[in-house]
């Protein structure tokens, strides 16, 4: 992609002057842990207005309208001018795009690959075509239905960083035709290779002493993540189609665990999670020869894969696993506690309901035990955008299923395409919200126009064009806007009672959204978004700015965050010289856990309230009112229940089953376990610990950076070398 706009300097000199980047109590240390990309040829890591001068850039040139040739010269100086307009937005964090976009729009790898730019996505297991995809497995052509398709989906998007949600109901998993036959797997590896030692314990063979049949099928796998796709997609298929009896797999080009990943940084995890996984795999298949696999075979096959990419040291996976609500196997799998503790922990797995479906009684036992399954309404998904606008029949036919953390429908291969927004802190920097949420909907909209990896995402994304604009602190926006909680009480019948100047601004809002889609729409000569809206969990995005996550209650009022840091962090001597308390982490090796006291905003209000305080009711009606008036995709919300509320769950559940499109519900953990991530504490002990820290971590970083002084360069950011990059 041929870059034509960039944002002069002196601009980004004279914005940096004029605002301040609204950062929480974690959020500077969590930007430089988690977004700030390595340069290089400055031996050090961006600063914030790099960062976003390369992500605004990175998006604002994927307008269409800019690679024709020779583009008007009016659309050039307005989105110029946009551009200026986003980079002031994000940089005061009114507003950021997702953290993927944070962590790789802008980067060569993101103009080549749009993927990378999207957080989630979804997939139907059952036989698909591979079509014009990037994966070539050699067992099938493009246009036959192939066994391994979903499966390489899902291992490719994990390995490139963002999570999946699949789909194994019956009516897709039946689709998968019997096993054939039986394979012999042999994974061989040169005594040359650094990996030879950990791979021979892990159960690769010495390639000279293989003893190899003549019509084994061998592949050379090269060292980059689509050698590691194919690998699976050739095992998979094997069983089902052709007559080989024998697979040998040579690993000996992969680079050995520990050997440092240039660009994005971290460390390769070796061959060792591959080996493992496809030998496990195997053996799935392999015990259902003359047999169809079944939705819980299909699930462990991908919980295995999450496992194999959770290994990456750099890379985390992400997985919801969808099943019917009568497949009591799927329900109760995770019941066996040897395969939770080996795999089945890599999936979150959730039913799938509709309007008819009454066992919450069996779904509230259930969760009070674990937490599972969460609920997912497709026919509410397929058939709503906001429930305020009433039944539309099919207006989103081609849902499926839905992303790991359940705030966007999604029909097969389309992932999600966020951007959140910050209403407090925009109002406070003196934006209008109809502007932010019109930079938000056109950003999100140039997304849609990246080049895509798999064809099954290219032609779901063209026809849906759906977007996800989010609110996040909105638990601190209605406390300062209006000065009290959206649930003002409920009425005899238990309904809930909304301020009905919330009701007023969040539908406003909406059709803010709504309007700008359309216009920008037009002007692009492409189809309107299916849908517009969301309330995405948040998380580390929420951490810059310092709101409430997504529409949760803040944890306490006062409390210890727990972040975690590799020990070689160029971070943790600054934080330990500034007086924050560091300690090993009990439960991953190499890794530190620094503890950093957190005041919620709002936390002495007389109308605040916390996760660990507001009710299973106030919670469950707050996001129906958000699902109601704001979210024509869906809301995500973990809703948190103390042990006395376990006999409202199921009574909650049936009420709002029409209300809400996805939920989840945990027991509110408060300090009950070591190390936890959020801990809360009193005000005298957030006092305590205040007194310890003895200096600003972003001046004394700066000071030992020598940037004090520095008027930054604004540089780009070479691409990683192999093509992945990290989960953010």
């Amino acid at each position: 992609m041929k870059e034509i706009i960039t944002i002069p300097d002196t601009v980004v000199n004279s914005i940096m002057q004029n605002v301040a980047p609204h950062w929480g109590p974690l959020g500077w240390v969590t930007y430089k842990r988690t977004y700030a990309r390595w340069i290089s040829n400055k031996n050090r890591s961006e600063e914030w207005p790099e960062t976003v001068k390369r992500v605004v850039e990175g998006n604002i040139n994927l307008d269409p309208r800019l690679h024709k040739d020779n583009p008007n010269p009016e659309v050039v100086h307005s989105l110029s001018m946009e551009a200026q307009q986003l980079f002031k937005m994000i940089y005061g964090l009114a507003a950021t795009p997702s953290g993927r976009n944070l962590w790789i729009s802008g980067t060569d790898y993101q103009k080549r690959n749009g993927d990378s730019l999207n957080n989630c996505w979804f997939i139907a297991i059952r036989p698909q075509e591979y079509g014009n995809s990037h994966i070539k497995p050699i067992m099938v052509s493009k246009t036959e239905k192939s066994v391994s398709m979903p499966f390489a989906f899902l291992f490719d998007q994990l390995m490139k960083g963002g999570g999946v949600g699949f789909s194994v109901e019956k009516n897709n998993v039946t689709k998968i035709p019997i096993v054939d036959h039986a394979i012999s797997l042999q994974i061989i590896i040169s005594h040359d290779s650094a990996a030879y030692d950990e791979s021979l314990a892990t159960g690769a063979k010495d390639r000279d002493k293989a003893l190899i049949a003549r019509d084994a099928l061998i592949y050379v796998l090269p060292d980059t993540r689509e050698g590691w796709v194919e690998a699976l997609a050739q095992l998979i298929d094997a069983h089902f189609i052709g007559n080989y009896k024998e697979i040998v797999f040579d690993i000996s080009k992969i680079r050995a665990r520990g050997v440092r990943i240039h660009g994005f940084g971290g460390t390769a995890s070796g061959p060792a999670p591959l080996i493992e996984m496809l030998k496990d795999v195997n053996v799935i298949i392999n015990n259902k020869v003359s047999a169809k696999l079944n939705s819980v075979d299909c699930t462990d096959i991908s919980n295995l894969i999450g496992k194999a990419v959770v290994a990456g040291n750099v890379r985390r996976s992400a997985e919801i696993a969808l099943g019917d609500s009568n497949d009591y196997d799927f329900i109760t799998m995770k019941q066996n506690k040897d395969k939770l503790y080996h795999h089945r922990w890599a999936s979150n797995n959730s039913i799938i309901t509709d309007e008819k479906y009454a066992n919450y009684g069996d779904v509230a036992e259930a969760v009070a035990k674990n937490g599972e399954p969460g609920i997912f309404n497709l026919d509410m998904s397929r058939n709503y955008g906001r429930i305020t606008d009433g039944r539309q029949n099919n207006v989103d036919a081609t849902v499926e299923g839905t992303n790991p953390c359940g705030e966007i429908s999604l029909s097969n291969g389309e992932p999600c395409n966020l951007f959140e927004v910050f209403p407090s802190i925009a109002e406070e920097q003196g934006w209008k919200l109809k502007d932010v949420v019109t930079l938000a909907a056109r950003y999100t909209k140039r997304i849609t126009f990246s080049h895509y990896d798999w064809e099954v995402s290219r032609q779901s994304i063209a026809k849906n064009r759906r977007i996800g604009v989010s609110l996040s602190g909105i638990q601190d926006w209605f406390l300062k806007d209006f000065g009290n909680r959206v649930v003002t009480g409920f009425n005899t019948e238990g309904d809930a009672i909304f301020d009905k100047r919330i009701v007023h601004a969040i539908d406003e809002l909406y059709h803010n959204v709504v309007q700008a889609d359309n216009e920008y729409s037009a002007v692009l000569a492409c189809n309107r978004s299916i849908k517009h809206t969301t309330v995405k969990p948040s998380g580390t995005v929420s951490k810059l700015a310092g709101v409430s996550e997504g529409m949760h209650f803040h944890y306490s009022n006062y409390l210890i965050q727990r972040i975690r840091f590799q020990e070689t962090d160029p971070l943790l001597p600054v934080l330990q010289k500034c007086g924050y308390h560091i300690e090993p982490d009990v439960y991953t090796k190499n890794t530190k856990c620094v503890e950093f006291p957190v005041k919620s905003e709002h936390a002495d209000s007389e109308h605040f309230a916390s996760a660990g305080n507001v009710s299973i009711a106030e919670q469950l009606a707050t996001q129906a009112f958000l699902q109601k008036y704001w979210s024509d995709n869906a809301v995500s919300c973990t809703i948190t229940f103390q042990p006395s509320e376990t006999q409202q769950i199921a009574p909650l559940l049936a009420k709002y089953r029409n209300a809400i499109k996805s939920t989840s519900l945990l027991p509110y953990a408060g300090d009950a376990f070591e190390q936890a991530p959020k801990q809360p504490i009193t005000n005298t002990e957030y006092k305590a610990c205040l007194t310890k820290i003895t200096d600003d971590v972003e001046m004394v970083y700066a000071h030992e950076h020598g940037l004090e002084n520095q008027d930054l360069e604004i540089v780009g950011q070479q691409d990683c070398v192999d093509g992945s990059c990290p989960i953010k």
